[in-house]
């Protein structure tokens, strides 16, 4: 039983999971700016996005093993199909099962917010599955990092501020490049340390097609970008001095910085992880700055 929970837990990838929470914790912030909340309603959107994220996990792990992208020569965290640490169908339906949980959870998100929120909950289901799947997937083309800029950034803060503010608002949107960027800055990494591994299997990422020294400076912005956005806030907001509290997690991007200039292979894995803390310690930062 152990061994079939650490199996899981190996798929669902807990690490990864603050790329959903991020942009929802800015689009609560955002909202509240606004005016008053209901909570049941953030906590639901909340659940979907975590669900939503993992359904995607193992939809990735599920496809890249039927690909044949996964191989004994990956550099990345254990994928559990390709380990045989679960069976390939299991793998499958743990991911239908995340979807359908997921769309469960928006279900009140819908009865608020209509069809935009039907929209941006229905297609974030079909290309977190698009993502290595189906006839052209994203990731084996270059466009992974615009999908994770557009659904873990803007559909996810903005989304969010619309279902519980009832609006869409400028503000929301110039949040939204903060994990935007983040979630981008992660799958660079990921596909700057499998370079080498993802060219021979077909894959077609910004990396592989621009080279490393595009994937290492591709990072190095996105990493640099969000400490910017406290300055657009205040100028186009005049938000007060709290958003600059973001600033405090400076010690956080030192390291991932490093690594992403230098390093090569297993060494980025742990850039991988940096940058994860990095941005839900951002957003909490930058959401707590926003409301005092």
């Amino acid at each position: 039983m152990d061994s079939l929970y650490h199996a899981w837990m190996l798929a669902i990838r807990p690490k990864t999971l603050a790329a959903a929470i991020a942009p929802v914790l800015l689009g609560v912030a955002a909202a509240k700016v606004e005016g008053e909340i209901t909570p049941l309603l953030a906590l639901c959107a909340m659940l979907g996005a975590v669900l939503i994220q993992i359904g995607t996990n193992l939809a990735n792990d599920y496809a890249d093993f039927k690909s044949g992208a996964d191989t004994h020569e990956r550099l990345g965290p254990t994928r559990v199909t390709q380990t045989g640490l679960l069976k390939p169908n299991q793998v499958k339906w743990g991911a239908n099962i995340a979807f359908a949980l997921a769309v469960c959870a928006g279900i009140p998100l819908i009865m608020e917010g209509g069809w935009p929120i039907l929209v941006i909950g229905l297609t974030g289901i079909l290309f977190g599955w698009l993502y290595t799947s189906g006839p052209y997937p994203l990731g084996y083309n270059g466009l992974g990092e615009i999908f994770v800029f557009l659904y873990f950034g803007f559909a996810g803060v903005m989304g969010t501020c619309y279902v519980l503010a009832g609006k869409w608002t400028l503000q929301s949107a110039v949040l939204s490049l903060v994990p935007a960027c983040h979630a981008s800055a992660i799958l660079a990494i990921n596909n700057l340390r499998d370079i080498h591994t993802d060219r021979p299997a077909g894959k077609r990422t910004l990396a592989v097609r621009f080279g490393e020294k595009f994937a290492r400076g591709e990072t190095f912005v996105l990493l640099v970008a969000p400490f910017l956005i406290p300055l657009l806030l205040t100028l186009l907001f005049e938000s007060g001095m709290g958003v600059f509290l973001c600033w405090a997690a400076v010690p956080l991007a030192i390291s991932p910085l490093k690594l992403s200039l230098r390093a090569t292979g297993k060494e980025l894995n742990l850039a991988l992880g940096e940058t994860a803390r990095l941005r839900i310690v951002f957003a909490a930062l930058l959401s707590a700055g926003l409301l005092i």
